[in-house]
């Protein structure tokens, strides 16, 4: 097989982050598919509950020094990495002190409440980490996006970024999880994201839940797969409904779970 040039995009990673399974997913397969040659990128949110200190976090000033408009505002960027000595693989932390440096993830530590910004903080990422990609001057042949704060990365490239030559060849895989949440986001937060979808609606399947982005996530993408055995069922549904694929590979077998996943991605791109 051809060395594939594959992006990871996730709010969580072994063992910066970990409070789901997609964690040791996405700790897993990189790795793997590093050791096949293939060269990987991968890139998460610098949540403050991250030690920088104790994960020898620094920045690299050559990215930081982006702006992503949120809304009317501009919100600076700010390009953080570490290595996973053990796996020798590089992880880039995307950065803002407004959304990224509070002690917790997606909720308030003092109360539960699921944060009313988190529709700007996973608008600031998804578009950041494109950003950080056109600035690394590293075109992916794949994309792999990971839960639903990555949703918004198929809609981005589907209109704001379709006719950018870096991303002319790219195709999507997204994977979801059982990872649902009950808040809902703010009514208004397709007009944060700043796209102008042109005379089709890419932007038709997103609501303002965590049902509403994913499915929104699912009719953009390539390819979906499930990195949990069961996922919400009207998730479950909407795939089916969509005729994508309903595609799950048991990570019991890593070498197997790995072979599958370098066969699905050269489908794609062939």
């Amino acid at each position: 097989m051809d060395k594939l040039k594959i992006l990871f995009v996730t709010a969580e990673i072994d063992p910066f982050l970990k409070v789901s399974s997609a964690a040791e997913f996405v700790r897993l397969l990189p790795q793997k598919l590093q050791e096949k040659g293939h060269e990987i990128r991968i890139l998460m949110p610098k949540f403050g509950v991250i030690n920088e200190r104790r994960n020898r976090l620094h920045e690299v000033v050559r990215l930081s020094g982006i702006n992503i408009k949120i809304g009317d505002e501009e919100k600076p960027l700010t390009i953080k990495v570490a290595s996973i000595q053990s796996a020798k693989l590089q992880v880039y932390f995307l950065d803002n002190e407004d959304y990224f440096q509070r002690k917790s993830v997606l909720t308030d530590p003092e109360n539960n409440h699921f944060y009313d910004d988190n529709d700007e903080r996973a608008i600031f990422f998804c578009k950041g980490a494109i950003e950080t990609v056109k600035k690394l001057g590293w075109a992916p042949d794949i994309i792999h996006c990971h839960d639903w704060m990555t949703s918004f990365i198929p809609l981005y490239l589907r209109t704001h970024y379709k006719d950018d030559p870096m991303f002319k060849h790219t195709k999507v895989v997204f994977t979801l999880y059982n990872n649902g949440f009950e808040g809902p986001l703010a009514k208004n937060f397709l007009a944060k994201a700043n796209i102008d979808s042109g005379s089709d609606n890419p932007m038709e399947n997103y609501e303002p839940s965590y049902i509403g982005v994913c499915k929104g996530g699912i009719s953009l993408a390539d390819v979906v797969t499930k990195g949990s055995p069961r996922i919400d069922q009207k998730l479950e549904d909407y795939i089916s409904s969509s005729e994508k694929e309903d595609l799950y590979f048991d990570t019991n077998d890593s070498d197997s779970y790995v072979e599958s996943y370098q066969n699905l991605y050269a489908s794609i791109l062939n």
